[in-house]
């Protein structure tokens, strides 16, 4: 051990003088700060004080109103210890202090003030109450050492010792662990016990006796057992440490605590990265502080855990969801009642607006078993907290008549109950008519809603009644008010009542609550009916059995008129909606034509002006499947599987952007200008169409208009299917198209090849179809999703972004059986947030639609209705394939002089074949017209040549 001189006697009564000059500095502050000096006062202050007195009272005002206004209560304590008003100063300190954690530096503020005042006095227990309120807000090591120093000063009473050790001691506890300030506690302890060292040592030359030698040895063995127990836990710098205790110690350190060092020091060594990033990290370092949190989680240590969760809080004291983590960590691993407790208390203190904070305090106080009173007071400040929403309310309520109901003993019966029990049971009767009035009064008045619509308290407290009171007459009133509020329509509320009354009432009551749903219920009226009469199959006899059926006839027929009206007034809107449309738009043609005939263009740009109204009218990306009039060189045109110009495939739409009248399509690479013989082009964009095999082919699409060298891509990704005998992108004059025509060798590749469908190439799926000429093929449909009404399907809407199939139907499955699952996305691959869920029948649907609309998954809140998808407007959609007159205004309709001033039409009118109506497909592939013999004669009238005798019948024909 190093010598100790005779200087080093006196340092414990310079640490005493250290403390004494700290609190002389501290008075002067005080002095700057507020104690008046009338020497220095000029006539320029007394305006200053009056300015400041007004501004005060006008802070106290404001807090009156809203006692939770944080910055008011700083702004009001700064300027009373400007003007030096201590008691009052004190009184708002404390006002803050019991609605909100103080800071660390209000908290210093307040405690040099206070260790001013009482510098005097000889009772010091004010001050270390002050300190012990401090310490239950943050862990603050600042605080801690203050904490420890004002201590050392009253070293001199009666147990002075013994106080100082036992708060170095909880301050270790606290902020021992903490990475880069634990070691300044660390440090301060073991200064302290040097000075103590220098008490008991002997005097140079003088032989101790016993006495004296036990208590330097134990005074030395604190030392020793400080440095131990700092160098077993990892700290920055704590090769410094280690450096010094081998200086320190005579009989140098040993095996144990090295190897405790070096396990420290790796220990170090891994959390050294995490400490680096939040000291260059911008605060609110939320982010650096979760990764930390989540690494200590991993390592297990639940005091370290805990250590970075103070610290964390300590930035963000005012984020809900570190406070939430937090706790849900103490309540779930370390489960200490005092630790727990005094940070769900910290939390809603930090945040008092946030209800779930609230809602889980009460909850880890019943689960510790506090008294009731404790309980109710807590719920008290939780109404009092001013939540932002209807429903916080609502759910704050709901956690207490919870607790409420927990306390009654309902197990022999509400006529057995004990006096207590009795008591309990109508302090919860008097809860749930007080929540009744609270979310009538308080709540309407603030949201203009009651944030209960669906009455969700009643329910319960109708259920309570009826199966643990066995009071079916109050369950009864209770939803007789709640279907007066607006909730009749709904088949779910009718149903659970159904229920209710079908657990604890008895058929007469059961049969009148269906038999009101039937006549009330407008969302899902087939239902109700459906549960009628099933109830009436099961309990009724045969006039029951009638009655319902005339009565569910009765109630359908009149909903379905009231949907033909609806349906009627709908196509109204839309035909109005159209015709507005299309008068715009002869309109804006009119005006173009106007404009052209007023502008008088030279002949030589004639044709330069119409190509640019053409690309103007279709826009630049319109995909409008191209037109091609026959003529020599195009060889094959009648070819079956080919071409950009035929109509094949599942995917209608899909084809390149047409070239305005006159213009050849340009194949990638070809200059303008650069004379190309229409054989060329066809050959370079389509292989030989007698080569081509329909069979033996796949229609690909929606890839990417960026793809590079499509057909080498494309020929690698379907090798695996089998030989590729050929791969035929599609081009238009602004490059690849992004669909294309893959000719295997063999028809067992194909089967391969539609596996491939929707597998996600350059981040989009790519849809994989048969290759199927229609010309060959005209009864061939494609696929059409119905847009009618399913009754056996559902559709689910507010899904998150990240939900599966798998956990749509693990949350779908406990409803009926589940034959499909459909979740909708956009043509690249991403979800909408939508899908269909397809059930073995009405009924599960049905009863799928009551359960799950209103859910929650993953934070969102779901919507759930029987399918029924509206039509699609495919006049607007690229590829839809009807008459050019129905299709665009008749100021847009091109005749076959292309886009020529005159459209006469040399046909006769009665040589003019009216287009049929479109089959309309559903959920596959469309109907095939049935007519009988008409129905063959007239396709047969179609297919079969007219000689010229026959068009001079029509001619003439009147």
């Amino acid at each position: 051990m190093a010598a100790i001189g005779d200087a080093d006697e006196t340092q414990l009564q310079e640490m005493e003088e250290e403390a004494v000059m700290e609190n002389e500095m501290d008075s002067d502050e005080e002095e700057g700060l507020g104690i008046e000096n009338s020497d220095d006062e000029t006539d320029n202050s007394s305006e200053d004080e009056k300015e400041n007195e007004a501004e005060i009272q006008r802070l106290e005002e404001q807090l009156s109103i809203n006692a939770f206004d944080y910055n008011c209560h700083v702004d009001l304590i700064k300027l009373l210890r400007q003007e030096g008003e201590l008691p009052r100063l004190r009184k708002a300190r404390q006002k803050m202090s019991e609605l909100f954690p103080l800071t660390e530096e209000i908290w210093l503020d307040w405690l040099k003030d206070e260790i001013h005042l009482t510098e005097e006095e000889p009772n010091r227990e004010k001050v270390y109450e002050l300190f012990e309120t401090a310490m239950k807000d943050y862990i603050c090591p600042e605080i801690w050492l203050e904490y420890a120093q004002y201590s050392i000063g009253g070293m001199g009473l009666p147990g002075g010792m013994e106080k100082v050790r036992s708060i170095f001691e909880r301050a270790l506890t606290a902020v021992g662990l903490h990475m880069t300030k634990g070691a300044t506690v660390w440090e301060a302890y073991r200064e302290f016990e040097n000075a103590i060292l220098a008490t008991v040592q002997p005097p140079l030359g003088s032989v101790p006796t016993r006495e004296q030698q036990e208590l330097l040895n134990a005074q030395l063995e604190r030392i020793h057992t400080l440095f131990r127990r700092q160098l077993s836990i990892p700290l920055m710098d704590m090769d410094g440490t280690y450096a010094e205790y081998e200086e320190w110690s005579d009989q140098g350190v040993s095996d144990t605590v090295s190897q405790k060092y070096k396990g420290a020091l790796q220990e170090m060594e891994k959390s050294k990265p995490y400490e680096e990033t939040l000291m260059i990290a911008e605060p609110p370092k939320l982010a650096e502080y979760q990764t930390y949190i989540d690494y200590e989680q991993k390592e297990g240590d639940p005091a370290r855990i805990q250590i970075i969760f103070e610290r964390a809080l300590s930035e963000n004291c005012l984020v809900p969801d570190m406070w939430a983590k937090y706790t849900k960590y103490l309540d779930r691993q370390l489960k200490i009642k005092d630790l727990v407790l005094s940070s769900h208390d910290r939390a809603v203190r930090n945040c008092p607006w946030t209800m779930g904070l609230w809602k889980n305090y009460l909850l880890a106080l019943e689960r510790h078993g506090a008294d009731h009173h404790t309980i109710s007071d807590v719920f008290e400040r939780a109404l009092n907290a001013g939540f932002i929403q209807a429903t916080d309310y609502v759910n704050i309520w709901e956690a207490y008549l919870d607790y409420l109901r927990r306390r009654v003993d309902f197990s022999k019966g509400e006529s057995t109950l004990t006096l207590e029990s009795s008591r309990e049971l109508e302090e919860l009767r008097a809860a749930f008519t007080r929540s009744l009035d609270y979310m009538k009064q308080d709540v309407e008045e603030r949201f203009s809603e009651s944030g209960d619509p669906s009455c969700t308290i009643m329910q319960v407290w109708a259920k309570i009644e009826a199966l643990h009171c066995k009071n079916m007459q109050k369950a009864r009133e209770l939803w007789d008010s709640i279907m007066t509020k607006g909730n009749a329509k709904f088949a779910n509320m009718w149903l659970e009542y159904y229920n209710l009354e079908r657990s604890y009432g008895d058929a007469l009551h059961c049969r009148k609550a269906l038999h009101r749903a039937v006549q009330c219920t407008s969302d899902y009226p087939e239902h109700v009916c459906e549960v009628l009469l099933t109830f009436e199959r099961v309990e009724g006899s045969l006039e029951d059995w009638d009655a319902a059926v005339q009565k569910t006839e009765t109630r359908l027929n009149r909903v379905n008129e009231q949907r033909a009206k609806v349906t009627e007034k709908e196509a109204h809107v839309a035909r109005q909606v159209e015709e507005k449309t299309d008068q715009r738009r002869r309109a804006k043609a009119d005006k173009k034509n106007q404009k052209k005939g007023q502008k008088g263009s030279r002949p030589g740009e004639k044709r330069k002006a119409e190509d640019k109204d053409y690309e103007d009218e279709w826009g630049e990306e319109s995909e409008q499947p191209p037109k091609r009039h026959r003529r020599e060189g195009d060889q094959g045109f009648r070819g079956g599987c080919g071409g950009a110009e035929e109509f094949m495939g599942t995917e209608s739409g899909l084809f390149g952007r047409r070239a305005p009248p006159g213009r050849r399509q340009e194949t990638p690479g070809t200059k303008r200008g650069q004379q190309v013989a229409p054989a060329t082009v066809w050959k370079t964009q389509e292989d030989d169409p007698e080569l081509r095999k329909d069979d033996c082919s796949v229609f690909i699409s929606n890839l990417a208009f960026t793809m590079e060298d499509p057909e080498k891509r494309l020929k690698k990704l379907f090798e695996p299917c089998g030989p590729v005998q050929s791969v035929r992108p599609v081009y238009a004059a602004k490059g690849f198209r992004g669909y294309c025509y893959v000719q295997f060798e063999g028809k067992a590749s194909v089967v391969e090849a539609l596996k491939m469908d929707r597998q996600e190439v350059e981040g989009r799926p790519m849809f994989v179809s048969p290759c199927v000429d229609k010309n060959k093929n005209p009864d061939f449909k494609v696929f059409k999703y119905n847009t009618n009404l399913e009754k056996h399907k559902i559709f689910i809407s507010g899904l998150p972004f990240s939900c599966t199939k798998e956990q749509l139907e693990e949350l779908c499955k406990v409803h009926g059986t589940i034959k499909d699952i459909r979740l909708v996305t956009n043509r690249s691959g991403k979800p909408k947030g939508l899908a269909y869920v397809e059930f073995g029948d009405e009924a599960q649907a049905s009863q799928a639609v009551l359960k799950l609309d209103g859910t929650v998954l993953q934070e969102h809140t779901l919507s759930v209705a029987i399918s029924n998808p509206p039509r699609r407007n495919t006049a607007d959609k690229p590829g839809f394939s009807r008459p050019v007159g129905a299709m665009m205004p008749r100021s847009m309709v091109y005749g076959s002089r292309g886009k020529g001033r005159t459209q006469l039409s040399l046909l006769p009118r009665s040589l003019h074949r009216q287009t049929g109506s479109e089959s309309k497909a559903e959920n596959g592939t469309a109907p095939k017209p049935t007519g009988g013999a008409s129905g063959d004669a007239g396709i047969e009238a179609q297919a079969k040549p007219l000689s010229n005798s026959d068009f001079a019948k029509m001619l003439f024909k009147k």
